[in-house]
Order: C-alpha cells, then structure tokens, then sequence
C-alpha cells in the first residue's frame, strides 16, 4: 500500500525510498514486531478468558507437558495477524507472488483455526479429522500451484529447477500441480509436527522463512541472477517483505511463547507457516531447496512416518516417542536443551541453503 507514495516522489526525496524493496523489508518486519508486543498480551487474555481450561495435553505425551495444563492456543493468530498487516501495508499489491503466498498462509490458517477450535471446544485432541484436513490442503495447495505456474516465465512454467545444476529444468507438465500440492502440504504438516516444545517451532520457521526470503529476493532481480546464474523469476522479490513480517511477527510471538510458554502456536499458526515455506518455495522455484532449509521439518515428518511403518509392520518403535524432539524428552533430555540445539541445526541447514545459490 505505501509503495504507491512513489508516484509523490521527484526521484530524490523522501518518498523514493518507497521504491526499494530493502527499506519497505524493514518497515515490515518493524510493523509486525510491534504489532506483536502491542497485541500479544491483549490477544493472551483474550485467549485465555475464551478457553477455559487452555489447550488439551496429550495423555500418553511426556510426563513434564502435564504442567502446561491450562496454557492457551491459537497465538497463531498473532503472527498472521502482524505478517498480513505488515505485507498488505508494505508490499506492492499488484504483485501476483504476494498474493498467491497471503492466500496459501490465510487458507491453512483457518484449516488450523478450525483445528484448534474442535480441540478446545471439545477438551480432546482431534479435532478436525485428518483426512478432511488434507483434503482441504490438497485443494488450497493446487490452486497455489496453477497460480504460480500462470505468472513463472514461459521457460519456467511447469519445470522443475534443480539446484546447482544451472541448466538443469525437469519439465513435470501436468504432474507439476500433484507435486506441488505435497510440496505446500508437507511442508504444512511438518512444522505442524514440529510445533510440540515450547519456542521450538517458531525460530526455526523464522529462519528458514528469512533464507527464502533471500532467495527470493535475489531470483527476483535480473543482475542477482546473472551473478549467482539462478533461474530469474520476475517479481519474487517483493516476497523479502512478506518474509520480513513473518520474522517480525515470529519474534513477537516468541516473547510469549518462550518457555514456560504464556501462549501456544496452535494449529492456527503452525499449518499457516509451514504452508507459507512451501508457497514461497513454489513462487521461487526452489521446492528442492526447502527440503535442506527446512530439513530440521523434514526430519520432524520422517521420524513419525518411520515409527507409524515400522511399528504397524513389527509392533516395535523405532523412536521412544515421535515426532523425535519427544524421543529426547524420553532420554533425559531438558526442554530448552533440545530446544536451542533443533535452533542450531535450523541455521546450519540454513547456511547450506543459501550456499546452493552460489554453488553451481
């Protein structure tokens, strides 16, 4: 919305910084982060007024959650609240990219507000079935796709980039949509998994969101992309603004959310987040890449679908308890210990990421 104070400008004052991509980057990450210190408490009290008893804990979970009896969910709200808020009054709205990311964000949040709410309302934890759950996901992820491929390039339309083969596209043609929609959905899923400690999904969403948002930045831009030789995707680069909400809003979340949590994520922010690392992913054309970004998520998803075959086929587990930060729980490890060092591995992951950029 601010970007059109451009047409206020003479080329040398104020309102030309609105043309920058970079400055706008940062009013949108100070505008989420402010939204969150400004609403979090309001938004907790409310949350906690309305549930009663808070979120319901897991009976066969880790001894030590029984203590977080009474916590409220749906802090998601206030990440979606500050990134929206933030992308809408920062990003340029005419840009196709923006919107098609809102929309995959929005649509898996009411998925997980619709969660959370059963979960609450009814004091147990299964909410919405699953596989109404994926159904709905599947739809909203393969709208995302066709709209996606409509505005990539020709060249890029429908192909499957890999990275550090430079020259290297997989035309995929109608499987593009199906792959897609396990893209968004996977990745959904798995910070859905994710989300079970306190703070612990929430940085590493950050991270990975912040090294997309790079990414987007620099295929967005033609002298970038002939430097690093990464497909240019016109137009990705006003994504570094949605990006930069969800770290603002992230951090704004993680004031509440640092243990011992005053609030929990929910379903509302974990599917919303996860769904928008796949979108971003799609819109860039680095579906690939964010299996190694975010691949403290995928191994999050791996270690509960290994546990489901190996235990149905055998009647024995693989892991103590899945998803696998549980399995440490059960081996004595403290809550932020696990915590922090899932943080690491997230930056680690994140570097490697970023390094496929340049390595070709």
């Amino acid at each position: 919305m601010l970007y059109w104070l451009t047409e206020l400008s003479d080329g040398g004052d104020f309102f030309n910084l609105f043309r920058y991509i970079t400055f706008r980057a940062g009013g949108a990450f100070l505008t989420a982060l402010i939204f969150g210190f400004l609403f979090g408490l309001p938004l907790i009290n409310v949350l906690r007024k309305r549930q009663g008893k808070g979120q319901p804990i897991r009976t066969d979970g880790p001894e030590g959650h029984f203590v977080k009896a009474g916590t409220p969910t749906m802090g998601g709200l206030l990440i979606i609240g500050a990134l929206v808020t933030s992308t809408l009054l920062w990003a340029r709205l005419d840009n196709p990219f923006v919107w098609m990311v809102l929309f995959v964000t929005m649509a898996f949040a009411a998925i997980g507000f619709a969660d959370d709410y059963a979960k609450v309302s009814k004091q147990n934890t299964a909410g919405v079935p699953g596989k109404v759950r994926l159904l709905l996901g599947f739809l909203i992820a393969g709208v995302a796709g066709f709209w996606a491929a409509q505005y990539h390039p020709p060249e890029l339309s429908y192909q499957l980039a890999l990275p550090i083969f430079k020259d290297t596209l997989i035309n995929m043609s109608f499987l593009f949509i199906p792959f897609v929609m396990i893209v968004i959905v996977g990745a959904a899923n798995a910070v859905n998994l994710t989300d079970g400690l306190d703070g612990l999904a929430i940085m590493p969403v950050m991270i990975a969101t912040s090294t997309l948002g790079v990414i987007a930045y620099a295929v967005g831009r033609v002298d970038f992309t002939e430097y690093l030789d990464v497909h240019y995707v016109p137009g990705t680069g006003e994504i570094l603004i949605f990006a930069a909400g969800v770290v603002g809003g992230g951090l704004g979340f993680l004031w509440y959310n640092a243990p011992p949590a005053a609030v929990f994520m929910g379903d509302t922010g974990s599917l919303a987040l996860g769904g928008a690392l796949g979108a971003i992913a799609v819109a860039t054309k680095h579906e690939i890449v964010l299996g190694i970004v975010g691949g403290l998520f995928v191994v999050e998803a791996m270690s509960v679908i290994i546990q489901v075959l190996y235990f149905k086929r055998t009647g024995k587990r693989v892991f103590l308890m899945a998803p696998i930060h549980h399995h440490y729980e059960k081996k004595g490890w403290a809550e932020p210990t696990i915590v922090i060092r899932f943080w690491i591995i997230s930056l680690i992951l994140a570097i490697i990421g970023l390094a496929t950029l340049k390595v070709r």
